[in-house]
């Protein structure tokens, strides 16, 4: 694993060197020379006798001990190097430019895990192979350009992709963005992305590493390792933000239940960057906006000053500020009357504030005071202050500059005029400031970070359910969908309120049956699994006559095999599930049921376990939350118990792993009762 010998090596060497900056062997020993490596640098290369000013050895026979090889070769050669290299020259870290590995099919995949095999042996720490290498303050062993400025306070970047890495170097550079380590894993034979992270962590050092993480991951080998790690560097006060693609499988479960249909693979990876703390992104853009906003001072409330001289910017950037659950809040009072007085005719200060194509530096640094010092209401600033090319703004840029400093309340600079105030906003960024070009995907970033909640504790809740009866109905069923009564006999193990249920199979059960249960009723075909397609739910049956009736007609659907009679609840329809993906964790949903679970796609989600603060935030994420607490005079809910179901739900999937698939769709909640109306749960053992 990741070892001194990589980070700070006394010894390099470049096996397939050469003077050639157009290959990767020939580049790479440029940036390490041009980076000022202090330690023993050497070159292998049989067909050079100088390369780049330095000897070139014609084998690794002829090395002496090297603590670093960084290997530039074919595929097929790396092996017989690397075994020298490990048995007679001390090699401890490797890092292996060279395709052709795993991701060139079943042979590269042999050699790969040859090396990979042999390197653990000998406790040696290997990144890649087919990467673009690392970076730290110690050396440039990357053969991409361009090369960022390293220091302290820059982000550290891990990526499973070299491109993805220099172009997110290539992107953040110009924003004002610094790097500090960079890691590209490439195929990770040995060190993943979170093997990155947990080194990060275990040896973390708050007076010198950066508080700054960016993760591009292609694949998440141990789940469990990236949320410990991430969660505990969280706690120490760093911030990190990731992108998770391959994500976009179809959703063929959606045939089968609400859940199944809600659960695709990017729900899972919400989720576990929700346990693990991490702000998710979807683009490059939105990553290094976030990261971005990591620099500058914490947001801490909701409610955001839109400072301006562009009125469409202002409005752009307010519409997605309320799309993402900030607010631009109205600011008219006595001292909003007095900050227009300052302000050319025709500004307006109800926020946005908008101080005209004519506003100075002068009246910029006003508005920022009162805001920072008058508007108590106010959390945060975003000021949009662009150039159309007709006077000189750097003087509007340098009051700003002081703002950012001074002001306790954070500020978030857009300066879109990236060609007419081009040097005005390089002298920004020179000193030390990041510039944020466009409003709204600031907007859309802001929004990511002051959502996503620092990580919680997940402490065992126990419930006093029948572990043993639930044990037994698992194991004495085979994988796929459980029968309704088994379904029913788990929900009342577990303690989760469900409807009364009858089954008839027989006209002439029916009518005793519907002695013991009052009008209206709901009547299900049992059998299919699309009931309400096929015309197999009657509502709203008031009688015995019509009973019969509806009887007759639903067993008269193809594969029905008895009716289920409920009684007819009227409520908010509420919705839960659990759904299990391959061998990660279970995921808990929960949201509106019924039609809004299927047209509104309104849902939130939480990796298992959930704790009790984890299932409220997942019912406050909601957009039908304002339902859920009571709206326009109806009858909310009774929060309490819908986050009792969830916890519950928590629990039974630690007594029952095998349960791959749990809907509860709908959960009628009326008066002060949650009751389980429709239950499904599919077992993969």
């Amino acid at each position: 694993m990741i070892n001194n010998s990589l980070i700070r090596p006394k010894s390099i060497v470049v096996v397939g060197g050469s003077n050639n900056l157009s290959k990767p062997g020939g580049k790479i020993l440029n940036n390490i020379i041009t980076g000022n490596y202090s330690g023993d640098l050497s070159v292998v290369n049989p067909k050079e006798s100088i390369v780049q000013g330095l000897k070139c050895y014609e084998s690794v026979l002829e090395l002496p001990n090297i603590e670093c090889a960084i290997i530039a070769i074919p595929a097929i050669k790396c092996l017989d190097v690397i075994r020298v290299l490990l048995e007679q020259k001390r090699t401890k870290a490797f890092i292996i430019l060279s395709a052709g590995f795993s991701e060139a099919g079943i042979a590269g995949k042999k050699i790969e895990d040859v090396i990979t095999e042999i390197i653990n042996k000998h406790n040696a720490c290997l990144i890649g192979p087919n990467c673009i290498g690392f970076l730290n303050e110690n050396y440039n062993g990357i053969f991409t350009t361009p090369i960022p400025v390293k220091a302290k306070n820059g982000c550290d970047l891990i990526s499973s992709s070299g491109a993805t890495a220099v172009f997110l170097m290539e992107a953040g550079i110009p924003l004002g963005l610094k790097f500090n380590n960079v890691f590209s894993v490439g195929n990770a034979a040995q060190i993943s992305a979170e093997d990155v992270l947990e080194y990060m962590d275990l040896n973390y050092d708050e007076q010198t590493d950066s508080k700054i993480k960016l993760l591009y991951i292609e694949t998440i080998k141990d789940i469990s390792k990236l949320i410990k790690h991430a969660k505990s560097l969280i706690k120490k006060g760093v911030r990190i933000a990731a992108i998770k693609s391959g994500k976009s499988e179809d959703g063929s479960r959606a045939a089968q239940s609400h859940t199944g249909a809600l659960s695709s693979s990017d729900v899972f990876v919400r989720a576990i960057f929700k346990k693990a703390g991490i702000v998710y992104c979807s683009s490059r853009e939105e990553l290094l906006s976030v990261a971005s906003i990591f620099y500058y001072k914490k947001l801490t409330g909701k409610n955001i000053a839109v400072i301006t001289h562009a009125g469409g910017s202002a409005v752009m950037l307010t519409d997605t500020l309320n799309e993402g659950g900030l607010q631009v809040p109205e600011i008219n009072d006595e001292n909003s009357n007095k900050l227009l007085c300052y302000l050319h005719p025709g500004s307006s200060v109800s926020n946005p504030i908008d101080f005209l194509a004519t506003g100075t530096a002068e009246q910029l640094g006003i508005i920022i005071d009162y805001c920072e010092h008058k508007f108590d209401h106010i959390d945060a600033m975003v000021v949009v202050f662009g150039s159309p090319g007709l006077f000189d703004v750097a003087n509007v840029y340098d009051v700003l500059s002081v703002k950012l400093e001074i002001c306790k309340k954070p500020i978030f600079p857009v300066l879109p005029s990236i060609i007419n105030a081009n040097k005005e906003i390089n002298d920004f960024i020179a000193k030390g400031h990041i510039n944020f070009p466009d409003e709204v995907v600031l907007g859309r970033a802001l929004s990511a970070v002051y959502n996503t909640k620092k990580p919680f504790e997940s402490f065992k809740i126990d419930f006093e359910m029948d572990v043993v009866k639930i044990r037994k109905i698992i194991e004495s069923n085979e994988n796929g969908f459980l029968s309704n009564s088994a379904v029913k006999e788990i929900m009342d193990a577990a303690t989760i309120p469900s409807i009364q249920e009858i089954y008839v199979s027989a006209e002439e059960e029916l009518e005793e049956a519907l002695l013991s249960i009052q009008f209206p009723i709901v009547m299900k075909v049992v059998g299919p699994l699309h009931k309400t397609e096929l015309g197999g739910v009657i509502l709203n049956v008031l009688n015995i006559d019509d009973a019969k009736h509806h009887f007759l007609e639903l067993m008269k659907i193809e594969n029905a095999e008895a009716v289920l009679i409920q009684p007819m609840l009227t409520g908010l329809e509420l919705f839960v599930g659990v759904q299990k993906e391959g061998d990660s964790n279970h995921v808990i949903l929960c949201g509106l049921g019924g039609i809004y679970i299927e047209i509104l796609n309104d849902f939130s989600s939480c990796l298992f376990p959930v704790c009790v603060k984890e299932a409220e935030n997942m019912i406050k994420e909601l957009k039908g939350f304002k339902l859920i607490k009571g709206y326009r005079g109806q009858e909310g809910v009774n929060f309490d118990l819908f986050v009792d179901i969830i916890l519950k739900l928590s629990a039974l999937v630690e007594i029952a792993p095998e349960i791959n698939e749990l809907d509860i769709n709908p959960l009628i909640a009326f008066d002060d009762h949650i009751i389980g109306v429709d239950c499904r749960i599919k077992l993969e053992k």
